[in-house]
């Protein structure tokens, strides 16, 4: 038995450990060379009559986070080769093989007739948990940094070695579907009280707890195999049954407008399998698995979600000669919402923090928010009150701009006018000089132009960041003219200790993740003066993939700001640079009826004390006619929220705005939840066709006006069958 990846030892009480620790990973993923190992181990327990049996431990601090889903993508290339070679009858067969060699694997485990035990530490997800699930014996850490999971959901995956049917019976029927479609994560206690683990204890007990399971005799059959196995919640086809799925089945078009193959795929592979023996139900769930994987929205997700925004985490626009950056401290000015924001999220990662406002009290304003937000996640238990005292301990409030001597970084956050952040910036530079990397977090503002306030232009930079920023995953970096690498890397370098995911943007007006939403806030005012019910507007937004309606988006935004910038732009750039429908409505509802949004409780929806809400009946004053609902064609609707938006993303790659088709789309999912499914902006283009996708710009662009005309360069992309992906994403050097 050769092993590179496990270590493998047999102690005097005849159990086998097997420690999972890869070379060279910081994590445990499962690849193809991990499975044929694994198997070797199976092969080689089952022949030694001297092993009882074996504990899987890991040699890390987590089990793992799953398979390394890059090899799915090899896995369609392979596909694709085969299907040019040998026809597409072979090359369906070579791939549906392919893709369940994982499930057939684990099954061997669960059917050796010796029993395997798990030791479960640290975060165990995807096909690792399936591998536990697969185990006789599941022993987890009792501790805050150990979760099981099977998140295959949010990357348009579904769990397919075996994790649809045996959660489906471990758990009751509705439990299981939750878990499997809210791909969640359980700490040790809800995972026990679940009962997808047998018992959680100390960390340095786990292993010795599973080994004296084997040792005292423990069984080498799963429940589901044993004659007199029923499943937890009964009969698929009976009394009960019949309340369960019609509305789980419900429950999954309300949450996803069929939009989602792989949600549809576990509630097709749960209640199939279940009316069937175990084998064969991984059967079912391997077909649905296989179909799933070769659909275009697992390789728009797992492009977008996983492999891209990886490499965008790892710093893939970072510029390589710049050594890394030292962060012990920085500052922050302002300590608004905002500015409060940002200090929670960098102490909450180490990093010591001045917060500095114009005054003490708005100081500690400031710092109050930072201690709702980390006495929040202590009554969750997400943190202990130690946390808690320690990340306070990091952050100063105070209005004395000569406390940021010594900061590695200054961020602003101030006020959005030119003249404020313009008198923060020269006090901050005052203290710290001009070489320490100066960055501000504007949302509208250029950076050139605020630079031209800076000592040093070169070491000024954009951090947009996107409220509430303990929440919002996206950071926009935001390069001006005269930007320099190192103000790039250092800025790079600060997100990825904060644990967001960057993208690198070149200057204009609304950068880009505004420019895409605005327009999509945009349609849905437009939408109202052509007399589309508001509830169609917000219902049918949602249907096309959205997180939320327009309408629901622009209360959150607040509609005096979105007034101030229509203002604003019309002030730098003219009339025609505003539509004079969006102006109608914003000054009806700001100017001339109050109504700014969830902060005043009086938007489009009105806003109840108890955090209800309702939409405003006054909207149908806005509407030029009245529409009949059942005359409006709902996937024209659709195509306009998703196109008005991806339209932008492509006017931002042709400005040179966006330079990385990568960046426009995990900025799109992450920043402003565009249509996931899709992979992205740019992605929605691609699986489209650009030509396909340029006739439908010009049939919205006849019927509804000039909004929707595609740059040329779509035009160009579309008559040589081009895609972005094809011709913008840069190419990896050989190694």
């Amino acid at each position: 038995m050769t092993l590179a990846n496990f270590r493998f030892e047999t102690g005097a009480d005849g159990v086998a450990l097997l420690i999972w620790d890869m070379p060279g990973r910081s994590m445990n993923v499962i690849t193809p060379e991990v499975m044929s190992e694994l198997e070797q181990v199976v092969d080689t327990v089952v022949a030694d009559a001297a092993i009882k049996g074996c504990v899987i431990a890991s040699g890390k601090s987590a089990f793992s986070g799953g398979a390394d889903l890059s090899m799915l993508q090899q896995g369609a290339a392979e596909y694709a080769k085969a299907r040019k070679e040998q026809g597409e009858e072979a090359a369906n067969k070579l791939f549906f093989e392919t893709s369940r060699k994982l499930s057939k694997l684990y099954r061997k485990l669960e059917t050796c007739g010796k029993p395997f035990a798990v030791a479960i530490q640290g975060v165990c997800l995807g096909g690792a948990f399936e591998l536990a699930l697969a185990c006789h014996y599941r022993v987890m850490a009792d501790d805050e940094k150990t979760k099981v999971g099977l998140p295959e959901i949010k990357v348009g995956l579904f769990p397919g070695a075996g994790g649809t049917q045996r959660v489906s019976r471990i758990m009751q029927t509705g439990d299981a579907l939750q878990f499997l479609f809210r791909g969640d994560q359980l700490k040790p206690k809800a995972a026990l009280g679940a009962k997808l683990v047998h018992e959680i204890a100390p960390r340095e007990e786990i292993v010795a707890r599973a080994r004296a399971w084997i040792a005292n005799g423990g069984k080498a059959q799963a429940p589901w195999d044993a004659k007199d196995f029923k499943n937890p919640s009964g009969k698929v086809f009976s009394p009960t049954g019949m309340m369960i799925w019609p509305a789980a089945n419900a429950i999954y078009r309300r949450e996803t407008y069929d939009n989602y193959p792989a949600a549809k795929a576990i509630l097709h592979a749960a209640y199939e399998g279940l009316q069937l023996p175990m084998d064969q139900a991984l059967d079912v769930e391997s077909r649905w698995f296989a179909h799933i994987l070769r659909s275009k929205e697992a390789a728009a997700m797992i492009r977008s979600l996983f492999l891209s925004k990886n490499e965008l985490e790892k710093g893939a626009h970072r510029p390589a000669e710049i050594p890394p950056t030292t962060l012990k401290k920085i500052g922050v000015l302002g300590a608004g919402f905002m500015g409060a924001g940002v200090a929670y999220v960098s102490a909450l990662n180490g990093i010591e923090v001045v917060l500095i406002d114009r005054d003490q009290e708005s100081a500690d304003k400031g710092k109050a928010t930072i201690d709702k937000l980390i006495s929040g996640s202590v009554a969750k238990g997400r943190a202990t009150q130690a946390d808690k005292d320690a990340l306070m301990a990091r952050v100063t409030a105070t209005a004395d701009y000569a406390a940021l001597a010594g900061s590695d970084l200054i961020l602003e956050a101030v006020f959005e006018d030119r003249a404020v952040k313009a008198e923060a910036t020269a006090r901050a530079q005052a203290v710290v000089g001009g070489d320490v990397v100066f960055a501000s977090n504007t949302s509208t503002l250029p950076i050139s132009s605020l630079a031209e306030t800076s000592m040093s232009p070169e070491n000024f930079v954009g951090i947009h960041f996107f409220s509430p920023v303990e929440k919002m995953l996206l950071v926009e970096v935001i390069m001006g003219k005269e930007t320099g690498d190192r103000a790039l890397a250092a800025a790079l370098d600060f997100i990825r200790v904060i644990k967001k995911t960057p993208i690198v943007v070149n200057d204009s007006r609304g950068f880009y993740a505004n420019r895409c939403v605005l327009n999509y806030v945009r349609e849905g005012q437009i939408m109202l003066i052509e007399g589309v019910p508001p509830a169609m507007i917000e219902n049918v937004a949602r249907m096309a993939g959205m997180p939320v309606g327009p309408l629901s988006l622009n209360d959150e935004v607040a509609l005096d700001l979105g007034w101030k910038i229509l203002n604003a732009t019309k002030k730098d750039l003219g009339d025609k640079a505003v539509d004079p429908r969006q102006e109608r409505v914003l000054r009806f509802m700001v100017e001339e009826n109050g109504r700014y949004g969830r902060k005043n409780g009086k938007g489009f929806y009105d806003y109840q004390p108890d955090g209800k809400k309702s939409l405003w009946p006054g909207l149908s004053a806005l509407a030029q006619t009245h529409l009949d609902p059942d005359t409006i064609d709902v996937t024209e609707l659709k195509q306009r929220f998703l196109v008005t938006q991806a339209v932008e993303a492509a006017r931002t790659l042709a400005e040179g705005v966006v330079t990385d088709p990568r960046e426009a789309d995990v900025g799109s999912i992450l920043g402003f939840g565009f249509a996931p499914f899709t992979g992205g902006t740019l992605s929605y283009i691609d699986g489209m066709g650009a030509k396909a996708f340029v006739a439908l710009c010009d049939a919205l662009a006849a019927r509804h006006g000039p909004r929707f005309e595609p740059p040329q360069l779509l035009r160009d992309m579309a008559a040589k069958g081009e895609t972005f992906y094809g011709r913008f994403l840069p190419q990896k050097k050989a190694a």
